[in-house]
């Protein structure tokens, strides 16, 4: 898992906002261990890199999501 252990990737998705907590641990939970490893390694770009305001902006809709997050961006809002 690109050298981040478990424990540090939970600790990761405790995010600022609860709404992010929910769908971060939903999508863990129910995709992470099997998706593949390019999806593992954007998921971990995406909660190392970007911020929260952006990151709610993006799955709702309400912003332009950067090419470098699409994929993962859609898999999350498969867990809103």
């Amino acid at each position: 898992m690109s050298g981040v252990s478990d424990g540090r990737l939970r600790w990761l998705l405790r995010r600022g906002m609860k709404e992010l907590d929910v769908v971060m641990e939903r999508y863990y939970a129910g995709r992470f261990e099997a998706a593949p490893a390019a999806e593992k390694a954007e998921f971990l770009r995406l909660v190392t890199l970007a911020e929260d305001p952006d990151i709610w902006a993006w799955m709702m809709g309400y912003a332009e999501v950067p090419a470098e997050y699409v994929a993962i961006i859609e898999q999350l809002r498969l867990y809103r």
